[in-house]
């Protein structure tokens, strides 16, 4: 007999709709056999069907038995498949009777028929919702995971005993309602905040700035001058996540396997501090499947790399493509995947060797080779994609212990969601959310200046010689200070503001 069954293959953040064919033949002798490309985990899958199905005392293996995995051009991969091979080979056993095209399933198998979660449902749900799916059948780990999407009924069960009995019509069962919608609206808390911060006006604010506009920032300066520590309070002033930024990291989570909390929505943005030794592997994404890479992790949040000139110089370099597309493509032997790379970054670094280059207490004992050979470290094409850089100095005790706290995180917050409902409004038709993200089209129509702003940057040009790249990244920086200020016009002083974030660092002193 033959059977039909729908489930799910995983492309990127994306599913596929996966038709799984069962045909079980009355005569010849007892094999086994899964066709379709099917990798890794779903060739194994076949072992714990069958000692699953064994143990709740269906025998049917006896029988030649043929799964093909359709559209067959495509590679499976993932546990997620046990479950559908089940419910296929019951069915074309004969036991169920019922209908199952509007139905789909995934889930893993344990060997005694026990349903256990699995990564990547967010995608699959999204994909059965657009492709007309009715219900979605899978373990109760993923019931809430799943249930965040409308328009498709989702029933969590805890074994396969019970999935059967619910087809066969011996068991009622409701359908799973999301539970977090609450949750999802309260504002995330943290243990840190700005008004930890002593001094350092002119960083908070290149960190305001960059936050209200998702742009790339640098902070240069001595050890223990606060870089980390300024860093590590942005989370707490950025914007909140608009729906579609959301679901859209809570895909991207859901699919790397590191969502904190199944079943609800990630409305924090992410903040990934990434070690100097990390590999561009495990950076932009790879390995044998081409799982997510740290950038794509941090889709819609902030990317942290500190000590950033003790970065292989070959790990930095595969940045820059990202930073400009806002995506990555990983080809890998078995697949080329492309994840989205929206994310904001943030880096820290020293001077020089010792850390000391131009501070104004200790004096720097690096040589003028070792410092260029470090500083080399950062290439001028990396550099140029970096729309504010930063110079920290660092305080001396009097000014530790005289200053008073700076604004709180909360006040800061503030001003930066003003500015980012200024941009959602007027980049709600563009499909972009953050001045960062303008191409040159939005730069012509958002970016128009007065005579004396164009006279101001002729005269910096003409000293600095600015790149075609650094004059739209001082532009939008503008933009973004003159959002934070309510300015439907950039005035001089915002372009004079942005301007200075370029070229007022450590970077540019004289060796």
């Amino acid at each position: 007999m033959f059977s039909r069954v729908l489930t799910f293959h995983l492309n990127g953040i994306d599913a596929v709709v996966v038709d799984v064919e069962v045909d079980i033949r009355e005569i010849g002798l007892p094999s086994f056999t899964i066709v379709g490309l099917a990798e890794g985990a779903v060739k194994e899958s076949k072992e714990r069907v069958k000692s699953a199905l064994k143990n709740l005392n269906f025998n049917f293996f006896a029988k030649p038995i043929t799964i093909n995995l359709a559209p067959a051009d495509i590679k499976k991969e993932g546990s997620h498949f046990d479950l559908p091979l089940a419910v296929g080979l019951i069915a074309a056993s004969g036991m169920i009777t019922r209908d199952l095209s509007d139905i789909a399933f995934l889930g893993e198998l344990s060997l005694d028929g026990e349903l256990r979660g699995v990564n990547g449902v967010l995608p699959m749900a999204i994909t059965a919702m657009k492709s007309g799916i009715k219900n979605l059948f899978l373990p109760l780990d993923n019931a809430e995971e799943a249930s965040i999407v409308k328009g498709v009924d989702v029933y969590g069960f805890k074994n396969l005993s019970e999935v059967i009995s619910f087809l066969l019509g011996n068991m009622k069962m409701e359908k799973y309602n999301y539970k977090n919608e609450e949750i999802d609206d309260l504002l995330p808390t943290y243990d840190v905040d700005f008004s930890d911060i002593k001094g350092q006006f002119n960083a908070k604010r290149g960190a305001e700035i960059a936050s209200a506009g998702m742009h790339n920032l640098l902070m240069i300066g001595s050890p223990g001058s606060g870089k980390t520590m300024i860093a590590r309070r942005i989370p707490t002033i950025l914007p909140k996540m608009s729906l579609e930024e959301s679901i859209e990291t809570t895909k991207i989570h859901s699919v790397a396997g590191i969502l904190k909390d199944k079943g609800r929505l990630v409305r924090e943005r992410y903040f990934s501090a990434i070690h100097h030794t990390t590999s561009d592997i495990a950076l932009i994404g790879g390995t044998r499947d081409a799982r997510p890479g740290a950038i794509s992790i941090a889709t819609n949040g902030v990317l942290f790399l500190d000590e950033f000139l003790e970065f292989k110089r070959s790990v930095l370099e595969v940045l820059r493509q990202p930073m400009e597309d806002g995506v990555i493509t990983v080809s890998r032997a078995n697949k080329t995947v492309t994840y989205p790379a929206k994310f904001m970054l943030v880096a820290a670094c020293n001077p020089c060797p010792c850390g000391f280059y131009g501070d104004p207490v200790k004096q720097c004992v690096c040589s003028e080779i070792q410092i260029k050979r470090y500083r080399s470290r950062l290439s001028g094409p990396l550099m140029d994609r970096i729309d504010i850089h930063v110079g920290v100095t660092s305080l001396n005790f009097n000014e530790l212990s005289e200053v008073p706290k700076g604004e709180t995180s909360e006040i800061i917050r503030n001003r930066v969601e003003k500015a980012h409902k200024i941009q959602s409004e007027r980049f709600k038709k563009d499909k972009i959310y953050f001045n960062s993200q303008m191409q040159e089209k939005h730069i012509k129509k958002y970016c128009v200046l007065d005579k004396e702003s164009v006279t101001l940057l002729e005269k910096v040009n003409t000293k600095y010689n600015f790149s075609a790249r650094s004059y739209s990244k001082i532009l939008k920086v503008a933009r973004t200070i003159a959002d934070l200020e309510s300015s439907e016009n950039i005035l001089s002083k915002h372009i004079l503001e942005a301007i200075k974030f370029r070229i007022n660092d450590q970077w540019a002193n004289e060796l």
